[in-house]
C-alpha cells in the first residue's frame, strides 16, 4: 500500500492480519509516525495474529510486491503522478491499483503505464469492518488481473463486486445525492442534524444518520466526490469546508467533536 491516510492505514492493517505480511510506503518520517500510531490502534481491534506490517518511506520496498495499491488523496492529478512513479518501482508482473471512489479508472490506468495490469479497488471506511469492495477495470485488463484481484479481495475477508467505470461507481453515485438532499431538508425545515439523523436511523434503519456520515467521510472529501458524480452540493456544506470544519477529522462539521 502507498499512502498514510485512514484508508491506506486501514487496508495495510487488514492485509497484515489476513495475509501475514504487508508493506505501507508513506511520504515522510512524520507521515510514518502518524501511520504507526493509526495502524497500531487498528491492529489492536482486529482478531488474529497481527502479522508483519512494515512502514517505510522507501519506494524500493515495493519491488517484491505482487500487488501495489495507491491510497492517497482523491485528486486525479496526484493519483496519476504517483501511479506513474510506482510503475518504475513495482515488479513487471505486479498489478497496480487505486482505491479511488469516484475518478476515471481508464485515466488512472493509462497513467500507471500498465493499463492491462491495473484495477480500481474502492474499499469503504472503516476498512476493518466494511465488507464491500467495488472493483473496476480498464477495458484492456485481462481475466488474469480480474482473477488475481478477486482472490486478493477474498483473502482480505472482503466481497468484491465488479462495477462499471463511471463516476462514483454504484455506492457513491447513489449515496451522495441522498446525503446532500438530507442537508437541504435540514435547512428547508429548520431542523438540527440530530433530528434528521434520528429520523433516518429509527425510521429507515440506517446504522448512521446522513449528517453524521458526511462528518465521518469528511466534508472536503464529500465535496470532491459530489463534484465528480455531478450532484449539486449545498452551499452550507461548502461554507463549512471554507471554514475548515471538515467533520470528525477537524473536530467540527455538522457536529462538534472537540470534547
Amino acid at each position: 500500500m502507498v499512502g498514510s491516510g485512514t484508508i491506506a492505514c486501514g487496508l495495510a492493517s487488514v492485509a497484515a492480519v489476513k495475509l501475514g505480511e504487508a508493506v505501507l510506503v508513506v511520504r515522510s518520517g512524520a507521515s510514518a509516525d502518524r501511520a504507526r500510531k493509526q495502524t497500531a490502534k487498528t491492529l489492536e481491534r482486529l482478531e488474529g495474529d497481527p502479522g508483519t506490517l512494515t512502514i517505510t518511506t522507501d519506494h524500493d520496498a515495493l519491488s517484491a510486491a505482487t500487488y501495489v495499491i495507491e491510497a492517497i488523496v482523491e485528486d486525479l492529478g496526484s493519483k496519476m503522478a504517483l501511479l506513474g512513479r510506482l510503475d518504475g518501482h513495482a515488479g513487471d508482473d505486479a498489478i497496480l491499483a487505486s482505491t479511488t471512489s469516484s475518478l476515471s479508472v481508464a485515466r488512472l490506468a493509462e497513467a500507471s503505464g500498465r493499463p492491462q495490469h491495473f484495477a480500481a479497488l474502492h474499499v469503504f471506511n472503516p476498512v476493518a469492518k466494511m465488507e464491500l469492495v467495488e472493483l473496476a477495470y480498464h477495458g484492456d485488463a485481462g481475466d488474469d488481473v480480474r482473477q488475481r484481484t478477486s482472490a486478493l479481495v477474498g483473502a482480505l475477508g472482503k466481497r468484491g463486486v465488479e462495477v462499471a467505470d463511471v463516476p462514483g461507481f454504484v455506492v457513491n453515485r447513489l449515496l451522495f445525492p441522498f446525503l446532500f438532499d438530507a442537508v437541504r431538508v435540514m435547512g428547508d425545515q429548520g431542523l438540527e442534524p440530530e433530528a434528521v439523523d434520528a429520523c433516518m436511523k429509527l425510521g429507515a434503519g440506517h446504522p448512521m444518520g446522513p449528517l453524521a456520515l458526511l462528518d465521518f467521510v469528511g466534508l472536503d472529501v464529500a465535496v470532491a466526490i459530489g463534484e465528480q458524480v455531478g450532484v449539486e452540493i449545498p452551499g452550507s456544506v461548502r461554507r463549512l469546508v471554507d471554514e475548515g470544519a471538515l467533520g470528525r477529522k477537524s473536530g467540527r462539521g455538522f457536529y462538534d467533536y472537540s470534547d
